[in-house]
C-alpha cells in the first residue's frame, strides 16, 4: 500500500473506531463485537507502524477511551491510565518483544508476569491513610468518572485497608511455587524478581501508607449474569447481551442500590504508593493481596515467551471452565525498572501487551467475488478475502449463500466487513462497514451463464443454478462430494487428486475410482509407488459402507444424512431391503426406489413432496441408473442395518440448532440415537424437543410458534446423563 493509499484508510478506520468506540464506552450501546473493534484497531496499529509518519495526536492509537458522562463528577487521574496494545499470534508476541528490545538497545532474558485479561469496568480507588476515599472509571484515561458511592457496595472492594493478613506468594509457571524470603532488617525492599515482597513492620503488621492508589477490574460471574438475565425475563424485560455491559452499566448507574442488587466482583491488578516502590510486578500483586484485595488467582510468573505461550494454552482450554468472562491474558515485564525505562507509546505501556485468545469475528476486505458451480448446478457467490487470523486460523474465503445473501449485506467488492466464525464453524460474513468505503467499490452481480460450461442460468427460488446435469463443475462436485466423511469417506482422495484424476482420463465418474490400480498413479506428479499403494489400499478398504452414507453419498437434491438415515430405515418396498442382517448391493436400492411414485416415498416419515420428487426423480435419469449399475459390477457392498435401538429416548424426535460447546453435532446426533431417539433435520408440531446451541437458527423460532419444548444444551445433557 503506498503512502496516499495508506492516509485515506487510517482516516476512515480512525473515525469508524471512534464512532464504535463513543457507542460502547459512553453510550453503552454494542454495535458490533469486541473480537471485531479489536480487528479494527489491530489494523490501525500496524498501518501506522508502517508510516509512523502519519500518525496523529487524535488517534485511537493515543489515547484510551470515551468521555465520562456528564452525570457524574469528573474526577483528575494523578497518572494517565493507560490502556494495552493487543497481540493475536506467537508472532505477534515476537514482534512485541522484538520491538521492545529494540527500543532499549539490549536484549536481556526477560521474566514475565501473566494474568488474565478479564472482560469489565476498568476502576480506580483512592486510599488515604487506609481508609477508601474515591473510586472512578478510566474515562478518557486522564479524567474518569466519579463513582465513588456504587463501589462502595461492591463487598470485594474494601472500604479500609488490612494491616495484617497471611504471607502472601506468587506461583511461578513453569517451577511452581516460589519460597517466601524476608530481609535481615524486614524493610520494604523486594527480595527476588520470582517471589514476594513485604509490605510489613517489625511487628509483622503490614504499613499503611497515607496515600495508596489501587487499580482493578469490577467484573459479573457468569453464574450472576445469568441470574440477571432470569430476573429481566421474568419482568418482561430484554436480557443482556453479555456480562461485561452488565458490570459497566451497574457501575455508572446513578443509583447505588441498582449498583448493590447487580453484586459486581472486583480484581486489583496495580497499586501506587509516593511511599512504597514496588521492583517487580508480582511485588505489586503481592502487595494488593497484603492490603486485602482480590487478586485474580490464575496469575503466574513465566520464566520465557515458552511458557507464556503455555500459559496462554492452557488458559484458553480452561476458559469455559471460569466464571468468568475473559478475552486473552496480560503479559508484563516483570522487571518494573525496565517497564519505566521503556516508558508508553501513543495509549500503551511499551513492557505489557494484551495476548487475544483466536477471535470469534474479525474485520477484512472482499477483494473480490467469485461463483462456484455445486453439485446439484447451483451457483453460490463466494467472497475472496483479504487474509484475516481467525479463531486460530488464517481464512481467505467466505460463502455468500446466494443473491438475496448479497443484497441483504448490502455488498459491494472492495467493501470492509465483518465475518464471523463461531463455533469454529465455516467463515461468514455478518456485517458490512459502509463508513470504510472509499468510492471504489463495486457492484455485483450474479452471471447469465454457468461460468464452466456457458449454458444459460436458471433461477429457482432463491437459487441461481446451471440447468446442465453434465456440467463440468457440477459433475467435480458430485465426485467430491461422493468420496467426502458423509459419503465413502475415502482418506489421503481428496479434490486436488480427483481433479488430476478427471484431468488425466484415469476416471470419468464415481465406480471409476473403485477400478485404480497402482500402476496407474504411480508415475503422476507428486505421486510415487508408495502414495499409489496407500491411495489405491484406501479405495479398496471402502468398498463396504453402510445404507445412510451410500445414500447420501449419491449426492441427490435435498437428501442430506438425516434423510439419507431417515430413508435407509424405512422399508422401501414389500421385503425391506434394509432388514437388519441383509447385505445389500447397489443393484437391490435401485430396484427398491425406481419404481417408487412420489406419493409412496411421501408415506416415509419427514420426507415431503419435494424431497420425494427428488429422489423419483434421481433413480429414473439414465446416467445415474447407469452410475448405480456400474457401482454393482465394482463390487460395492452396503452393510446390514444394525437393529433398532431401544433406550430412554425410544419415541422421541429431536431437531439440533446452533453450535454446542460440549460436542460436535454428529456427536449429539450419535448421543440420541444409541439411547434410542430419531433426528430430524425439520420442525414440526410431532418433534419432541428442539437443541438449541449459540446462535441457533429459525428452527428454535419455529419450535416455540408450535409450542414445541426447546432444550438449552445443558438441559439436553441431562437428558442424556
Amino acid at each position: 500500500m503506498d503512502k496516499k493509499s495508506a492516509q485515506s484508510r487510517l482516516s476512515r478506520l480512525r473515525e469508524t473506531i471512534n464512532k464504535y468506540r463513543y457507542e460502547y464506552h459512553v453510550l453503552d450501546k454494542l454495535s458490533i463485537s469486541d473480537a471485531a473493534l479489536d480487528s479494527l484497531k489491530k489494523e490501525l496499529f500496524d498501518l501506522e507502524a508502517q508510516f509512523p509518519e502519519l500518525v496523529t495526536p487524535d488517534s485511537p492509537t493515543q489515547r484510551v477511551a470515551g468521555k465520562p458522562l456528564n452525570a457524574f463528577r469528573k474526577v483528575k487521574h494523578q497518572t494517565r491510565m493507560i490502556s494495552l496494545n493487543d497481540a493475536f499470534s506467537k508472532q505477534d508476541m515476537y514482534d512485541w518483544l522484538e520491538r521492545l528490545d529494540n527500543y532499549l538497545g539490549t536484549k536481556p532474558n526477560h521474566v514475565f508476569y501473566c494474568d488474565l485479561k478479564m472482560d469489565g469496568l476498568a476502576v480506580e480507588l483512592i486510599y488515604e491513610n487506609g481508609v477508601f476515599i474515591s473510586g472512578s472509571t478510566r474515562g478518557d484515561g486522564e479524567t474518569g468518572e466519579d463513582i465513588t458511592q456504587n463501589l462502595k457496595t461492591i463487598e470485594a472492594i474494601p472500604l479500609r485497608l488490612s494491616s495484617s493478613s497471611f504471607p502472601s506468594v506468587i506461583p511461578e509457571y513453569s517451577s511452581g511455587i516460589h519460597p517466601r524470603q524476608k530481609t535481615e532488617d524486614g524493610s520494604r525492599v523486594p527480595v527476588s524478581q520470582h517471589g514476594v515482597n513485604s509490605t510489613r513492620d517489625d511487628s509483622g503488621r503490614t504499613n499503611i501508607p497515607k496515600k495508596l492508589i489501587v487499580r482493578g477490574e469490577c467484573f459479573l460471574t457468569t453464574k450472576e449474569f445469568e441470574r440477571i438475565n432470569r430476573d429481566q425475563e421474568k419482568a418482561g424485560g430484554k436480557p443482556f447481551a453479555n456480562p461485561r455491559n452488565v458490570a459497566a452499566g451497574a457501575g455508572r448507574q446513578l443509583d447505588p442500590k441498582i449498583t448493590a442488587s447487580r453484586k459486581l466482583d472486583f480484581y486489583g491488578y496495580f497499586i501506587q504508593s509516593s511511599e512504597v516502590e514496588y521492583k517487580m510486578v508480582s511485588e505489586r500483586y503481592s502487595a494488593l493481596r497484603e492490603y486485602g484485595f482480590k487478586t485474580n488467582p490464575e496469575g503466574k510468573i513465566a520464566l520465557s515467551l515458552e511458557d507464556v505461550f503455555k500459559f496462554h494454552e492452557q488458559t484458553l482450554k480452561r476458559r469455559e471452565l471460569l466464571d468468568f468472562e475473559i478475552d486473552g491474558i496480560v503479559v508484563s515485564i516483570n522487571d518494573l525498572a525496565t517497564s519505566n525505562a521503556a516508558g508508553v507509546i501513543g495509549k500503551a505501556p511499551r513492557a505489557m501487551v494484551a495476548y487475544k485468545f483466536p477471535a470469534a469475528e474479525a474485520t477484512t476486505v472482499v477483494e473480490d467475488i467469485i461463483i462456484q458451480v455445486g453439485r446439484t448446478g447451483a451457483l453460490t457467490p463466494v467472497a475472496v478475502l483479504k487474509p484475516v487470523h481467525l479463531s486460530g486460523v488464517t481464512v481467505k474465503h467466505s460463502t455468500l449463500h446466494n443473491a438475496d445473501e448479497i443484497e441483504r449485506l448490502g455488498l459491494k467488492i472492495g467493501d470492509t466487513v465483518i465475518i464471523s466464525r463461531a463455533g469454529d464453524v465455516i467463515p461468514k460474513v455478518i456485517k458490512v462497514l459502509p463508513e470504510l468505503r472509499t468510492g471504489r467499490e463495486k457492484a455485483f452481480k450474479m452471471p447469465l451463464t454457468c461460468p464452466i460450461d456457458g449454458s444459460a442460468v436458471i433461477r429457482v427460488g432463491v437459487a441461481y443454478q446451471c440447468p446442465t446435469p453434465e456440467c463440468a463443475g457440477r459433475y467435480r462436485e458430485n465426485l467430491y462430494h461422493f468420496i467426502g466423511r458423509g459419503g465413502f469417506n475415502i482418506e489421503g482422495l481428496g479434490p486436488k487428486i480427483i481433479d488430476r484424476l478427471l484431468d488425466e482420463g484415469l476416471i470419468t465418474d464415481a465406480a471409476d475410482i473403485f477400478t485404480l490400480k497402482i500402476e496407474d498413479i504411480k508415475d503422476l506428479e507428486r505421486f510415487g509407488e508408495k502414495s499409489a499403494q496407500n491411495v489405491v489400499a484406501e479405495v479398496q478398504s471402502k468398498k463396504q459402507t453402510t445404507l445412510p452414507k451410500f445414500l447420501y453419498s449419491l449426492g441427490i437434491l435435498h437428501v442430506g444424512e438425516e434423510t439419507s438415515l431417515v430413508l435407509a430405515n424405512s422399508p422401501f418396498s414389500k421385503g425391506s431391503p434394509a432388514k437388519p442382517g441383509v447385505i445389500l448391493s447397489p443393484l437391490d436400492i435401485l430396484l427398491a426406489l425406481q419404481n417408487l411414485s412420489p406419493e409412496d416415498l411421501q408415506k416415509i416419515p419427514d420426507i415431503g413432496p419435494k424431497v420425494s420428487q427428488s429422489i423419483h426423480d434421481w433413480f429414473k435419469e439414465k446416467q445415474n441408473v447407469d452410475l448405480m449399475k456400474k457401482l454393482n459390477e465394482v463390487g460395492i457392498q452396503i452393510k446390514p442395518m444394525p437393529a433398532t435401538t431401544t433406550g430412554k429416548l425410544t419415541g422421541k424426535s429431536f431437531v439440533l440448532t446452533g453450535t454446542l460447546s460440549t460436542m460436535s453435532r454428529e456427536e449429539a446426533k450419535e448421543k440420541i440415537r444409541a439411547l434410542g431417539g430419531d433426528v430430524s433435520e425439520s420442525v414440526s408440531k410431532k418433534t419432541s424437543y428442539v437443541v438449541a446451541g449459540a446462535e441457533p437458527g429459525s428452527k428454535k423460532e419455529k419450535a416455540e410458534g408450535l409450542g414445541v419444548t426447546v432444550l438449552g444444551e445443558d438441559d439436553f445433557l441431562k437428558l442424556l446423563a
